[in-house]
This record gives C-alpha cells, structure tokens and sequence, in this order.
C-alpha cells in the first residue's frame, strides 16, 4: 500500500495524496546561461520530465530564473546550498519550489527569513539531506559511521525547524549512493511523517552504473509504496534520468502510457542485426510525434519464438533470413527485406499515431 502523504502544489504539479508520482530531473548545464538551460529543459519537457531543478550558486543564476520561468512549461526548483539571500532572490524571481539543506543556510534568522518568503508565496521548501552532509553528532550518536537512522533523524530535525516556524508546505528528500542505506532511511521515515517524500539513488554514477543502482533502489523503495516524485541521478544526459524514471514506474505498474519496447536477447539463430534493429526501434519510437501513444512493440530475432512473442505486442518486428515480418496485433501483415524493415515499422506506427491524432 502506498505511503499516505498530503498534498503539495508544485506550479501546476500536485504531488502526494493520491496524485501520480511524479518525474523529476535537475539541468547540468549553468543556469545563468539562459539558452542553454531553456534547451534542456524542453528537451526533457519532450521526454516527459514534470518537475526541473536548476542550480543557484550565485545572483546571476538566481536572477537568470525569472526569463527562464518564461519559456518553460513545466514548475522549476532552485536547488540553493549556504546563502540564504540566493532561496529569497529565486522566490522573488518565480521559483516554484526551493531546495535548501537547513543545516547550511546560516543560521536560524536566515532560516527564518527563507521560510517567510517561501510562506509569503506558499512555495514548497524541499528539506535535502545526503548521506555525505550528516551532522557530526549523528554520525557519533550511530557508533561513529553514515546510519539510515542518522540520516533520517537529521532530515525530521530539519522539518521540525521550519514546523516551528509556522510553515508545513514542506517535502523531503533523504538520499544515499549506498543503495540499501537508502531503503532503510525511507523505511525508517514513513513512520514518522506524512510529508510528500522525493526519492532517489544520490550520486548513482555513469548511464550503465547509475540505472542499475537507481533501478534495485527505487525499484524497491517504490515497490514498499514509498515515494511522490522520483529523480534517477545519472552522470551524463539527463535526458537519460527521465527515460529510466518512466521505465522504473511502469515496470512496476505506478505509470502507464508511453510506448514499450520488448526485444529477444537473441542467439544462434538470428540471421538479421536484430541488435541495431532494436536499437533503432527504441529510438524511433522516443521521437515526439509518438508521445501520445500507449502501446507495445516487439523487436524479435527469429521465427521460432518470434511470431508468438510478438503476439502480445500491438505491432512488432520478426527477423528472418535477410528479411522480416511486420506484425500488427498477432497477424502477420508485411514480409520485408532486412534492410526495409524499419521504413516498414514507422509507417505501421504512423498508423496509430494517426489514429490517436485523429480520435483527439
């Protein structure tokens, strides 16, 4: 059963209660650098990203916030660490939710300050606290060494903080690259409290490292019915973060939509590059124009399995010997050679994309 959390409005996003777990991910680009940020950020609009964080280490990027807010679709976070005057120029500047680690922003004046802007718009505060910043008391309290206990009291104390102060639009984040520390501090603080949690494998690592070590974690994390919104941490194109976030959720039946790709591993007996095929069917299917689609495709090697595989699929591809079949939902339409395969494939699911288009 999922976690009960009340709600937060983030822009026009609603996250906990009842609301979809949302997708997030965070610009690697310099946010003072409006051009740049505004071109990731609608590519990973186009991926299906619903909440960005930007980076704010200084006044030009905090200021950098208000243009980019203009040509944006989707809430922006600012993402602020040790001065509190950078949490106040992004509320001011249209930031719909703010990040902030209580325990570095200077005290609890400034904290206070942060916290009446914040009221003073009703913007979120997400209280961020890493494994890699724990309290020195915390780590000597838990026998000297990073806990999920640790980590999970300081990010309650943290929340206490602002509590105090009058304000509970508040979300939390406790993250860890240690991936089953990570699970035991979300499971520690389900029990104590209802805020909305954000959920993630911190510093998870490269594409390949990363989704693995964001797919065990959240995959489990998610799988104890924890978590509002998720971010897949991954050095590299965060393109990438989205793309894993949404196969994580659907994987697990907490989103649906989208187009599935199922490929055969293959073996001895393909005779066609089924490897390049589905790779270019992967891509293929990502391309915008396809977004509205919810379907399943099948990219299979052989006639052995092939064809029974496919079946499943509401449109898929079964190589052959220099050639393939095009299988629209179990029945074999088109036999084309190897190397008309996927110009095959794209009219076949232009099909439905047309169809959807038109039924809108």
């Amino acid at each position: 059963m999922r976690m009960k959390t009340h709600e937060v409005k983030i822009g026009k996003v609603r996250i906990g209660a009842d609301n979809p777990i949302a997708v997030q991910s965070m610009c690697n680009v310099r946010t003072s650098d409006v051009e740049a940020v505004t071109e990731q950020i609608l590519r990973l609009e186009a991926a299906g990203c619903e909440i960005i964080r930007v980076a704010v280490p200084d006044m030009e990027a905090a200021l950098a916030l208000r243009e980019i807010k203009k040509r944006i679709h989707i809430p922006l976070v600012a993402d602020i660490h040790f001065d509190y005057r950078l949490a106040v120029a992004s509320i001011e500047n249209g930031a719909d939710k703010i990040r902030i680690n209580p325990g570095n922003i200077g005290g609890r004046d400034r904290l206070e300050t942060v916290v009446r802007a914040a009221a003073g718009r009703n913007i979120p505060i997400r209280v961020g606290v890493n494994s890699g910043s724990l309290e020195k008391e915390l780590i000597e309290k838990y026998g000297g060494h990073v806990t999920a206990e640790g980590i999970t009291d300081s990010a309650l104390d943290k929340v206490r903080m602002i509590e105090e102060m009058g304000y509970g639009n508040i979300v939390i984040s406790i993250k860890s690259s240690d991936v089953m520390m990570c699970v035991r501090a979300h499971e520690l603080i389900r029990e104590r409290t209802d805020h909305p949690l954000h959920v993630g494998i911190t510093e998870a690592g490269t594409i390949w490292s990363g989704n693995i070590k964001s797919s065990v974690g959240l995959g489990i994390i998610l799988h104890e019915g924890i978590g509002d919104t998720i971010r897949v941490s991954l050095t590299g194109d965060p393109v990438e973060e989205v793309r894993t976030a949404y196969q994580i959720l659907k994987t697990l039946g907490l989103r649906s939509g989208g187009i599935e790709v199922v490929s055969c591993p293959t073996c001895g007996r393909t005779s066609i590059d089924l490897v390049g095929l589905a790779e270019r069917v992967n891509r293929l299917t990502q391309e915008p124009k396809y977004a509205g689609l919810s379907m399943k495709v099948a990219c299979m090697g052989c006639v052995v399995n092939g064809p029974g595989e496919a079946r499943e699929a509401e449109l898929g591809i079964c190589g052959g010997n220099g050639e393939g079949l095009i299988i629209r939902k179990g029945e074999i339409i088109r036999r084309v050679p190897e190397e008309g395969l996927l110009d095959a494939f794209r009219e076949e699911l232009d099909v439905f994309a047309n169809a959807v288009g038109g039924a809108e």
